[in-house]
């Protein structure tokens, strides 16, 4: 176990001029160093950065552990400084916000759920060199826990044994784990802990005498084999011998490996050859033989393990792997942290650092737990939020608060009608970020709402979350999930001004046989009501001829454009504009209206002004279609009708800003005594497809009761 630091070397200027020569970043912060009066923290800075010196901590890992545990430092710093070095101001972040998750686990340290914690730390630190120096303080301040109060010294072991003893092994960073651990033991199990030291220490002479003999025999074995080795014997932590303990369920008496030795030769050949050679100096106990170089554990170690009946008739442990796989051991992913600028990619690495931003998708904490296998997903497609309790919810980057509610709890999800992040009320298609705390608001009963399920309203983006909305509405009964997706049927065509469409197209394209199956199939969210009044555009376009000789003509573009978006059959070079009666958009069945002097109006096919049109001038109307030349954008008018309230028309024209949606006027009218307000806005859409989905976002702001095309 390492030692601390003596008192008198407990001043950051001297060690980093001894440890920091030639580069500059250290040297800038030992000269800031050098007039600071010393304080407590100056000292845990140097204990730190000493335990990060053997890890190979690069001078920006150094330069954030010292610049995080000494604040006096940074003011201390020339102006400009951090400014110039963006990765140390990551790191710095990183180490700041480990506090989130420390409070966090102070918060909920006996419900348990440390396992989330651990995500949300790795999920916090964006550079992930951060966490080895977290590691190291840890460490740190674990040796120095004599000084602190029994509760404060409790509460420190169990966030060390929640938290960083597990990542310490996942990582392989042997260095540091078993320090950790053992001193973690130690205060949470104090009479187990000196317990076994006592039977470590009852028989170490000879013990020590043991393990002598058996290097001498081992080396004059690979001396005639000729295989260079070394041969070293391995120290056994308390903590681990009482793992194997209760795992194994025997005595202290009954272990194999309290007595052993570790082989390093060059390569793996040679591995293999000194197992032989091992066996045939004593017999081997074959239970006890596991090959982690053929089959490596999940954190990348690799070691020949095996156990002999060995001098004397006792059981003697041998470990055998090359000096490459013991510096991995020792190190872990520590050795090979160090950014190369320039550099070419390192394959080993980038294959580590992959593993470890998922390392805690593994549940079994488990020293000999094996991870099941890579996944191409990474920590960054996570999002980690939390409840109010401190829980942590592991969702997918995109996910939604109305899906954290679902995660949380089934019936959560059932009965939620808004939400908080970070005390701040948020519409139900807000997606938090990692570290935002989420508070569900819920009604009394279960009471979910169809449009959920409507892709375009944004509210749901996880399958499982959609999956138990779905099932909720499939309990319903038949009679009334058929008139549920009739009703959103009929809403549908009449904001989208289709009400005597003939489905019969819709039925087709989904393979429905009757329009039974296509209300059913509205009302449990298998399909959009979008969908349909969409299919039922593209039909009409797909019914019309093309014309036989297209001559382009122009409305009233706004903005100029080089093709011009429809085609008027026998006729070129007219003046066109949309009317304004109907505004028709692509995809809308059309026709156009030959007017004295301003050349042909362009109205939807079933626009009433048309009609009445019509039958005054029949020989005006022209056969129009929509070419293949698509006009910047078009102007449609829409009617809404909400509840009055604070922020209403904010909120409104926050959605259109999110769509893309530029808006061209807003007229407003509030009947004070009802409480309503009905809105007329002018907008300018790209396609028929955007305005069914702007209308379908429109119809999800809190309090709109109704939102629908004029005309």
């Amino acid at each position: 176990m390492n030692t601390p630091v003596p008192q008198h070397n407990r001043r950051l200027h001297p060690w980093l001029a001894r440890h920091g020569a030639g580069q500059p970043l250290l040297a800038s912060l030992s000269e800031a160093a050098r007039d600071l009066p010393h304080e407590p923290a100056e000292a845990m800075a140097v204990q730190v950065l000493e335990t990060l010196r053997p890890l190979r901590a690069d001078a920006e890992v150094l330069a954030a552990a010292a610049l995080h545990l000494w604040p006096a430092l940074r003011e201390a710093l020339p102006a400009g400084l951090l400014a110039g070095t963006p990765r140390v101001g990551l790191l710095l972040d990183g180490l700041a916000a480990s506090a989130q998750v420390s409070g966090l686990h102070h918060h909920r340290h006996r419900q348990g759920g440390a396992e989330g914690l651990r995500r949300l730390l790795l999920a916090l630190v964006r550079d992930l060199r951060a966490v080895l120096v977290l590691l190291a303080i840890q460490l740190v301040r674990l040796r120095d826990a004599a000084a602190l109060e029994p509760d404060e010294r409790r509460a420190l072991a169990e966030l060390t044994s929640d938290i960083y003893a597990p990542l310490a092994n996942r990582l392989g960073i042997w260095q540091l784990k078993w320090e950790l651990e053992d001193l973690a033991f130690r205060t949470l199990q104090p009479e187990t802990y000196q317990r076994i030291a006592r039977l470590l220490d009852e028989k170490r002479g000879d013990r020590e005498r043991f393990i002598e003999d058996a290097m001498a025999r081992i080396r004059a074995a690979l001396a005639e084999a000729g295989i260079a080795a070394d041969v070293a014997g391995r120290p056994k932590h308390i903590y681990s011998i009482w793992k194997k303990m209760q795992r194994k369920g025997v005595p202290f008496s009954e272990l194999y490996d309290i007595r052993a030795v570790r082989v390093l030769v060059d390569d793996i050949p040679d591995c293999y050859a000194v197992l032989g050679l091992v066996h045939q100096l004593w017999p081997s106990i074959p239970s006890e033989f596991d090959d982690y170089i053929a089959h490596p554990k999940g954190n990348d170690y690799r070691s020949l393990h095996t156990a002999v009946i060995g001098p004397g008739g006792r059981t003697l442990e041998v470990q055998i792997r090359t000096h490459q796989m013991h510096e991995h051991a020792e190190l872990g992913v520590a050795a090979h942290w160090r950014y190369k600028e320039g550099g070419g990619a390192d394959a080993s690495f980038e294959r580590k650092v992959a593993w470890m931003r998922q390392l805690l998708e593994a549940r079994d904490e488990g020293e000999d737990a094996l991870m099941a296998g890579f996944s191409t997903e990474l920590v960054e497609d996570r999002v980690y939020a939390i409840t109010p309790r401190g829980e942590v919810v592991d969702l997918p980057r995109g996910a939604t608060v109305l899906d954290f509610a679902y995660a949380v709890h089934t019936e959560v999800g059932h009965r939620c009608r808004g939400a908080k992040v970070n005390g701040r009320i948020v519409p139900l298609d807000h997606r938090p970020a990692t570290g935002d705390q989420v508070e569900i608001l819920t009604a009394k009963t279960a009471e979910p709402r169809r449009d959920w399920l409507q892709a375009g309203n944004g509210f749901l983006a996880t399958g499982r979350a959609r999956d138990k909305v779905r099932a909720w509405f499939h309990k319903i009964d038949r009679a009334r999930n058929l008139q549920a997706g009739k009703d959103m049927l009929e809403k549908e065509l009449r904001r989208v001004a289709l009400t005597q469409a003939d489905l019969a197209p819709v039925q087709a394209k989904f393979r429905l046989e009757t329009l039974d199956d296509l209300y059913l199939a509205l009302a449990l969210g298998d399909l959009g009501p979008s969908q349909v009044s969409r299919a039922l555009h593209e039909h009409a376009q797909a019914q019309k001829a093309p014309a036989e000789a297209p001559a382009p003509v122009s409305r009233k573009p706004a903005a100029a454009a080089s093709r011009t978006p429809f085609t008027v059959e026998g006729v070129g070079n007219l003046l066109s504009q949309i009317a304004r009666c109907c505004q028709p958009v692509p995809g809308d069945p059309i026709v156009g209206y030959l007017t004295r002097g301003r050349g042909v109006s362009i109205h939807r096919e079933n626009c009433p002004s048309l009609q009445r049109l019509r039958l005054a001038h029949p020989d005006r109307c022209l056969p129009v279609e929509w070419g293949g030349g698509q006009a910047a954008s078009y102007e449609v008018d829409v009617q809404l009708r909400a509840f009055d309230r604070k922020y209403l028309l904010k909120d409104l024209t926050n959605t259109i800003a999110q769509m893309g949606v530029n808006i061209l006027g807003v007229q407003s009218r509030v009947d004070e005594a009802q409480g309503v307000a009905d809105l007329r806005l002018a907008v300018r859409v790209a396609d028929y497809g955007q305005l069914s989905d702007l209308l379908g976002r429109l119809s999800a702001v809190p309090g709109v009761q109704d939102a629908r095309r004029l005309g």
